[in-house]
């Protein structure tokens, strides 16, 4: 009989923290006014942000969020890579952390939410828990990932795909990445040291605005990322022969801006004419010799490709260099293509963890939109390590990487409480 009031009463316990733990929400305005003392590290006079990685703004903020850290009681490290690492114990030591978490750095006249939206709101999730004396079963890691406007520095160092060689690239600090992880406090030639297996974390979570205005403009509260897209580069060079641009007939040029201009067009009709969301974007183009009065001898048109898929992107690549082909031999002129390696592969979000994003989102009566990820974050490479999941909040007319980039504080409440429920979630069925 007593065994039977034990279990009982077991049972009712669980039941009521159960209850307990769904109806936790986060400090709305604490949160926020956490995030809008982060903004203060590094605003410039045009009402932008220069906390680029590496820079004083970038080591006063780290200060900042350190002793938020502490102040939400988890044990803070900074790793060999740069990465600020906050850990919370959880009540059964033999299983591995749930790991969420983004970063601070800005680039060079950013805005206010893009990576700080979800570093503030992992640690406001677990400033909730703590002052709600609740403990998950799995320990709890918040990872501030160093430099991942620079090239995902820190989340790569994680996965164990930074080279020796990036570390000798120059950051947009003016120092070379090793140069600027030695100022964070940490340690380049330790780097392979802080190396994860797959399997070492159980899980991995991201809240970022949506770099983008599907939300915004479909007036959806939250966005479920299916996946993180892939990025393909190529560089097409049709060449000609530079000559007199006063001088030379019309009737007698091999002016190779004429297939080139004709190739820019192709690229946003081929690539529109497939189903889904790629897209295809020509950013950069060059004359050579590039001046007013010269026939130019070369052009150089640098196409991008995102899609989920990388098969689709190949598939679009094919029919560019078709087309590009048959307009050079229309214009006698010559074709080069060069693939640029770009190391962006897609990465899907897990399916479980979607279910729960979903179904979080439905208990606190938000609207959701699945979508995928146009852009990089840290979460594509932790994807390597374990399921991935990424939440993504509205930005205003889907600004990002910009002083005009805002999110509302009921949106970044909105999305720190799914954050919030799908841990909680995520602990309970992962085991």
């Amino acid at each position: 009989m007593k065994i039977h009031i034990l279990t009982l009463s077991l049972c009712l316990e669980f039941l009521f923290l159960s209850s307990y733990a769904q109806n936790l929400k986060v400090n709305a305005d604490r949160l926020h006014e956490s995030l809008m003392t982060l903004s203060t590290f590094g605003k410039n006079e045009k009402g932008g942000t220069d906390r680029v990685a590496y820079s004083d703004h970038d080591l006063r903020a780290r200060d900042y969020v350190m002793n938020l850290m502490r102040d939400a009681g988890m044990e803070v490290s900074v790793d060999y890579a740069g990465n600020i690492i906050g850990r919370r114990i959880g009540k059964n030591t033999s299983m591995k952390p749930i790991s969420f978490g983004s970063h601070i750095d800005e680039v060079p006249n950013g805005g206010d939410y893009d990576g700080p939206v979800g570093s503030m709101s992992a640690i406001e999730v677990v400033k909730t828990l703590a002052e709600n004396r609740l403990y998950t079963d799995h320990p709890l890691e918040v990872i501030i990932f160093a430099n991942e406007e620079g090239g995902v520095i820190g989340s790569r160092a994680l996965v164990g795909s930074l080279s020796s060689s990036a570390l000798d690239v120059v950051s947009n600090a003016g120092i070379s990445h090793a140069e600027g992880i030695r100022k964070l406090g940490g340690n380049p030639d330790r780097i392979p040291e802080v190396k994860r297996k797959p399997g070492d974390i159980a899980a991995f979570l991201e809240l970022h605005i949506e770099q983008g205005g599907n939300l915004d403009r479909e007036k959806i509260n939250i966005g479920v990322v299916e996946g993180i897209v892939a990025i393909e580069w190529w560089e097409f060079t049709f060449k000609g022969k530079a000559n007199h641009a006063g001088t030379t007939p019309m009737n007698m040029r091999k002016d190779p801006m004429l297939p080139a201009a004709k190739f820019v067009l192709a690229v946003n009709e081929i690539v529109n004419s497939y189903e889904g969301r790629q897209v295809g974007t020509v950013g950069k183009i060059q004359a050579f010799p590039g001046a007013g009065n010269v026939i130019p001898g070369e052009v150089k048109v640098n196409v991008e490709l995102r899609d989920l898929s990388s098969e689709k992107i190949w598939q679009i690549y094919a029919d560019l260099e078709k087309k590009a082909k048959e307009l050079a031999f229309a214009s006698q002129t010559e074709l080069d293509i060069n693939h640029i390696e770009v190391a962006s592969h897609p990465a899907m979000a897990d399916e479980k963890i979607r279910e729960i994003i979903q179904a979080q989102a439905k208990n606190l009566g938000l609207s959701t939109l699945s979508l995928p990820s146009g852009a990089g974050h840290d979460a594509q490479e932790m994807a390597r390590l374990a399921p991935m999941g990424m939440i993504f909040i509205p930005s205003k007319d889907g600004i990002s990487h910009a002083p005009e980039e805002f999110s509302s504080k009921q949106d970044i409440a909105n999305g720190a409480n799914v954050l919030l429920g799908t841990i909680l979630q995520i602990d309970r069925l992962f085991k």
